[in-house]
């Protein structure tokens, strides 16, 4: 009986000494203190301005939301986050570099208009990649496992100022002749 019990507590000892020996690994492989920030602003662009009004007539945008989706190598969502903009239009979030213990490839991970709050700006622009999406390429800093990226600001615009989709007609007869065309700038 004293042999059985010993052998009991032998393999308990052992079964423990195996989780914390898995759980030390667990921690060496996905510290906690290495973070992702992603930070930048969502503004208002009203093209019913003049030229020089319209240049530095931008105004932040409360209460808008941005996203972040971060992708695995098989091009499945790895993390999906999101964040409120301030009444400066700023936001950021702040992400751990694991996630349910795999490490994010910030390369893989994408910044991108998601809502605005505000019924006078609220239809999304590609200007400087808001509605697309920015990728996380160039951090603006790393220090002590903390990668920065600033990806500059996003602009939403007035309902007047969305542009219609080459080929949409107003002619309900079924014509695609196209009936408002930009010119194309080149730079």
């Amino acid at each position: 009986m004293a042999a059985t019990t010993s052998s009991i507590f032998a393999a308990t000892v052992l079964i423990l000494f195996a989780v914390t020996s898995a759980a030390a690994n667990w921690d060496e492989e996905a510290p906690t203190s290495e973070l992702i920030h992603v930070s930048g602003k969502v503004l208002c662009q009203d093209c019913q301005k003049s030229y020089k009004d319209w240049i530095s007539g931008e105004r932040p945008i409360k209460g808008s939301t941005v996203s972040l989706t971060c992708m695995d190598d098989r091009k499945r969502v790895h993390h999906y986050d999101s964040d409120l903009t301030d009444e400066r239009g700023e936001y950021e979030m702040v992400v751990s570099k694991y996630v349910n213990g795999k490490r994010l490839n910030e390369k893989q991970c994408w910044v991108r208009l998601v809502s605005s709050p505000d019924s006078d700006c609220n239809v999304l622009t590609d200007f400087a990649g808001g509605k697309s999406g920015v990728r996380l390429s160039q951090p603006t800093s790393a220090y002590r496992g903390t990668t920065k990226y600033d990806v500059g600001s996003f602009y939403y615009t007035h309902p007047r100022c969305e542009r219609p989709e080459i080929g949409e007609s107003d002619d309900k007869s079924g014509d695609d002749q196209e009936y408002y065309r930009y010119p194309e700038t080149k730079y």
